[in-house]
């Protein structure tokens, strides 16, 4: 299933796309897509529902997040090794994990701000893990038990907040709008390898990322049990995985984003982004 969220920021309803792409109404059977909807029992008993016999949505509604109601957006830095060589860091001996606010979340082609005094704002397409049950000390063999589904994710960053003023990396990837997420979740049944997946993004039509999650340095089953060993994670939590290579601070010379650049991405099977950037007042 490809379960999305769709209507105006603050009351999106929960719909599924159908066979043609059309979006329908699931709101007479979940009240949203997040928390205990994202249980594999309640996807189950979802995926037997017949889309061509929910009402049809009219029109071309924006789409909200994905999901609703996220409790963790988990991001893991420098996991993908086509990208730590561009950055000229090396490959971490464990996954490097930073968190992103969840108040930077916003829809797949809502606009994003690029925030006052900043001189170095950057994209990064990933592959975005949700989570559907509880997980603790689970193992890699059964990681998989515990995601939901997968999903899109601009993780876009302030360069010069994130790596050259004190502190961690989390001023620089929590600006409002800095986390783009859907268009849809696609439940795990529909993605037969996460780690076999094309992605791409361009801006103002020239391709700058096109690799695949095949150079991941640690998989999607690899971070699940390892985070669950340090947190709980939770239903609706969820995982922002790194990003391949060609993000603007690895160009020579570097290049940021400026107001009006327009980005597209996305990850086969997972569907695509588009945002317009606007400098914030």
């Amino acid at each position: 299933m490809k379960l999305v969220r769709y209507g105006n920021a603050g009351s999106e309803k929960p719909g599924v796309i159908d066979a043609q792409g059309k979006i329908r109404d699931l709101s007479g059977h979940v009240a949203d897509i997040g928390g205990a909807t994202l249980d594999p029992s309640e996807l189950a008993k979802l995926a037997k529902v017949d889309p061509e016999t929910l009402p049809e949505v009219s029109g071309d509604p924006r789409l909200g997040p994905c999901v609703a109601g996220v409790g963790k957006l988990i991001c893991i830095g420098l996991n993908y090794s086509d990208h730590a060589a561009e950055t000229g860091m090396a490959v971490p001996s464990e996954p490097i994990i930073f968190m992103k606010a969840t108040s930077a979340i916003v829809g797949p082609n809502d606009d994003v701000l690029i925030p006052r005094k900043s001189k170095k704002t950057d994209w990064e397409v990933e592959l975005c893990v949700v989570i559907g049950k509880k997980a603790k000390y689970v193992s890699e063999d059964e990681a998989l038990d515990y995601v939901a589904g997968y999903c899109v994710s601009n993780d876009v960053s302030e360069r010069e907040f994130q790596a050259e003023r004190q502190g961690q990396w989390t001023k620089g990837k929590s600006c409002d709008t800095f986390g783009p997420i859907g268009p849809w979740m696609v439940t795990k049944d529909e993605i037969k390898d996460p780690q076999n997946l094309k992605m791409w993004l361009t801006v103002n039509g020239k391709t700058m990322q096109d690799g695949s999650s095949n150079t991941m340095v640690y998989g999607v089953k690899h971070l699940v049990s390892y985070l669950s060993q340090f947190m709980s994670l939770l239903p609706g939590d969820i995982i922002s995985t790194g990003t391949p290579p060609g993000v603007g601070m690895g160009m020579k010379p570097p290049m940021f984003l400026k107001d009006g650049d327009v980005v597209e991405l996305g990850i086969e099977g997972l569907g695509t982004q588009k945002q317009t950037f606007r400098q914030d007042a």
